[in-house]
Parts: structure tokens; sequence; C-alpha cells
């Protein structure tokens, strides 16, 4: 039982891997196969985080209904199998084309964060359900530390070892699985597919049923379309401003990841017992705001990275949010709430990489050093439109305060 645990959460925490493991080498990756400049480099690397990202938003709900009819154990197995073959794929291939259908793979098996949380619940008494599901959590939080850095140490032997680095894991966990990992759906927890549980968008329908839901689910969207600033041109933006190489690129994001990790495990409850939670909202946005200001006009690459540990400082804004909500949802609505905060940040996950890959183009095409900044300075101003809708009389966070 140990080890099957053990073998749900190094799947997650390879899925968050996959997504950090290229993020070093993808300036010159895209610079190998498209022959372009660092401008449309990032262009293209919008797209393929997009599809990515839109294709685990689209699957999801498939994955999870198709392992609540034909069990835990192949759908697992298989998209493991499924994502070992696709990185090696994308490890050869020469075409931008061939990359882009690859990442489309991969955001259909990196889907698999339901099934494995399904089979987790499977294999826990109800009593330690919820601390179980933290070790979901926490091995994706492992993973988008450990990826980043990982990949940038193998960006040192070519932009393609971390695709090879990847398969290799998949690979080793689906054996492991295969030997670890039982049946958990019975003839007595077997469902059929119900065509109506696979509609990615169906959360939505429950912002009606929640009071107050849409104004601070809105900030939450925002939070999250600023912040993905990070992942969709902090590469680019490193090698146009400051010529980092790969390993440079995976120590800043590695940075970032443990910051980040040491505030939302721990030092969060700090703020909330001394801001509570709309004024840790407001903490948060402020020095994410700050933050990005500061990366919008640096110049120096050394004191950007002497500044990372403060962006993770304000890993504390998205727990704030959900927690400010959930005090004002009904417990039987606990579940679909957790749903909005999931699609919101999908939805985001989707937009913002061309929003972002495409100012970053604009402002640093053609001759010169360009605005590499300029997608820090967007963010700035989402996150203003933000800080703009928690203050007022109708404010995020005002009517609980009056109620008090």
């Amino acid at each position: 039982m140990r080890t099957a645990k053990a073998f749900l959460v190094s799947t997650v925490v390879i899925d968050a891997m996959g997504v950090g493991l290229i993020m070093p080498v993808m300036p010159d990756l895209m610079r190998e196969v498209t022959g372009s400049d660092i401008s449309n480099a990032a262009l293209w690397g919008g797209l393929l985080a997009t599809s990515f990202a839109l294709m685990q938003f689209l699957c999801a709900p498939l994955l999870g209904s198709l392992s609540d009819r034909y069990g835990r154990r192949p759908v697992l197995l298989g998209a493991l199998f499924i994502m070992s073959l696709d990185y090696i794929v994308m490890g050869v291939a020469g075409t931008i084309w061939l990359l882009l259908a690859g990442r489309i793979v991969a955001g259909m098996t990196a889907a698999t964060q339901s099934a494995a949380s399904a089979a987790m619940a499977d294999l826990s008494p109800p009593h330690e359900k919820a601390a179980n599901f933290g070790l979901i959590g926490a091995g994706f939080g492992m993973g988008f530390v450990i990826g980043p850095i990982l990949g940038g140490f193998l960006g040192e032997f070519g932009t393609r070892a971390p695709f090879f680095a990847a398969a290799a894991l998949a690979a080793l966990n689906l054996v492991i699985g295969y030997l670890a990992l039982p049946e958990t759906v019975t003839d007595a927890n077997r469902r059929a597919i119900d065509p109506r549980r696979l509609d990615p968008l169906g959360a939505f329908r429950a912002m009606g049923r929640i009071p107050g839901a849409a104004r601070t689910l809105l900030v939450f969207f925002l939070l999250q379309v600023a912040f993905f600033v990070y992942p969709s041109i902090w590469s680019y933006y490193g090698v146009a401003r400051f010529d980092w190489d790969a390993r440079t690129i995976g120590l800043s994001l590695g940075l970032f990841g443990i910051t980040a990790a040491i505030m939302q495990a721990g030092l969060i409850r700090v703020f909330l017992r001394i801001l509570g939670e709309r004024g840790t909202v407001i903490y948060g946005l402020c020095m994410n705001a700050l933050v990005f200001t500061l990366l919008s006009v640096l110049t120096s690459g050394t004191i950007v990275l002497i500044l990372v540990p403060l962006a993770g400082f304000a890993a504390v804004t998205s727990p704030a949010i959900q927690g400010l909500l959930a005090r004002q949802v009904p417990d039987n609505e606990q579940g679909a709430l957790q749903g909005l905060f999931s699609a919101c940040g999908a939805l985001a996950a989707i937009l913002s990489p061309p929003l972002m890959t495409g100012t970053f183009f604009f402002f640093t095409r053609g001759e010169g050093p360009g605005f590499a900044g300029a997608p820090f300075a967007l963010s700035v101003g989402i996150l203003a439109f933000a800080l703009a809708l928690m203050f007022g009389p109708r404010g995020v966070g005002r009517i609980e305060e009056k109620a008090a």
C-alpha cells in the first residue's frame, strides 16, 4: 500500500517536472528548430505552452472518467507509456510542427492528476484522505522545484538532453507502477462514463450558486494571468536581457520554487494571523506588482537573481484568495468552488502565454536591445485592476468585514 502511494506521488512529480525540465532550454531549442531570433522563438514557445495547457484542460475530465470506468491502473500506466514515447519523439524532433505535436500529446498525458488523486482516495481510509491529498499537492510542488534545476543542468549537454531524461523518468515510473500499483476500482465503485462530466467548462455553471463568487474569482483569474508571465517568458527574458545560459535559468526558477514552497507550507500562517485573509491578498498583489515593476526595469542579472526569492514571498496570494472565498461558501458547495479555482487557473494557463510572448515579441523585435521587461509591465497593469476590485464599497472581502 505504501509503495502504491509512493508511485502515485512520483507520477504527479514527473507530470510537474515535464514542464520545468524543458523551460531552461526552450530559448535555444526554439532558435535551433525555427532558425529565428529570440523574439520569434518566444512566440513559438508561447504557442507550445498554450497547446500543452489547452490539452491538459480538455483531457483532465476525460482521464478521470476513464479511470472511473476502466480502472486507475490502465489509465495511469497507459499515460506514462505514451508520455515516455512522446518525450523521445520530442528529443529527436527536427521541426517545430513535430515539437508542437509532441507538446499536444504531452498535455493530454500530463492530465493524470485526476486519476492519481482518485487512486489515492481509493487507497486511503476516510481519516487519512486529506493528508494523502496533501502528498499529491506536495508532489506537484516538488516537481516544479526539481524540474527547472535538473533541466538547467542537463541543458549543458544539449537542448535535447532534458527530453531524454524525462522519457527515462517516465519509463522508470511505468515499471514501478506496473509492479506496485494494484487496481483500486472494483464493481462496488465502478461508474459508467457520463458525457455530462466530460465538459471542462462545467465548473463555471456553479458560479451562479455561489454568492459573491464572480468578483473574487475574477481577482484570482487576473492574478493567475499575471503570474503566468514567469513560465511564459522568463527563459526568453533571461536570454534577451542578461544573456543567461540554461543552467542560470534553471537555478533562478528553482530558487523561486523553493521560496514559494516555504511561504505556502509555513509562513503563510504568519501573514494570515497578522493581516487576515483579505489583508494577505492585498499584500500579495502589491508584492507581486513591486517585483514585476523591478523586473521590467532592472538591467543587472546578478541583482535579479538576488531578488528572485523576493518574488517567492508573494506566493501567499492564491491560497489567501481561496480561503477568503471558501469561508463564504456552504460545505456542500466546496467541491464546486475548488472546481472553479482549477478551471480559472487552467484558463489563465491557456490565455497568458500568447499574451505575454506576443508582448515580448512586439517590444524586442528588430534592432537594438528593445524592452524585454514589457510583459512584466503588462502584469503590473493587470494586478492594478485586481487591486482595484479589492477596494470600494463592494470590494472583495468587504462583505465579511461588515458582517463581523
